[in-house]
């Protein structure tokens, strides 16, 4: 039997963003607009990030990669703890964040890098080994 999105949407949501002590976009979009805070949040998690075709290990990455190059810190900061919580490691997400500065450039590295390093300083996991 297959789980409801919204079975999808609860599980992929806990997997992802425990132990986020930031405003998580689902509660701000609920401050304006609770039924497209519902409609937003079940595409997003419950059928997008849900999706199997890629382990979430790899989505994940993915994220940081496009939130890298297009310099949004505060989603980049949302996702390098996804990242973190789904598995991967300190060393492959900062090497994603290195691969962008061919396209994205140095600067918006630097940016993530920062973001990084306080996510890791949060979690206990810095200086890196």
């Amino acid at each position: 039997m297959s789980k409801s999105i919204s079975e999808k949407t609860r599980e992929t949501a806990a997997l992802y963003f425990k132990d986020v002590k930031d405003e998580k976009p689902y509660a701000l979009w609920q401050a304006f607009d609770k039924e497209l805070a519902k409609d937003l949040s079940m595409f997003i998690t419950g059928q997008m990030y849900a999706r199997e075709k890629i382990p979430h290990t790899t989505r994940q990455l993915v994220s940081v990669a496009a939130l890298t190059a297009l310099s949004r810190p505060d989603e980049l900061k949302l996702h390098i703890q996804a990242a973190l919580n789904v598995g991967c490691k300190p060393k492959e997400i900062s090497e994603v964040i290195f691969q962008t500065a061919v396209y994205a450039g140095v600067p918006a590295v630097n940016t993530a890098l920062k973001v990084l390093k306080a996510v890791l300083e949060e979690k206990g996991l810095w200086p890196l080994d």
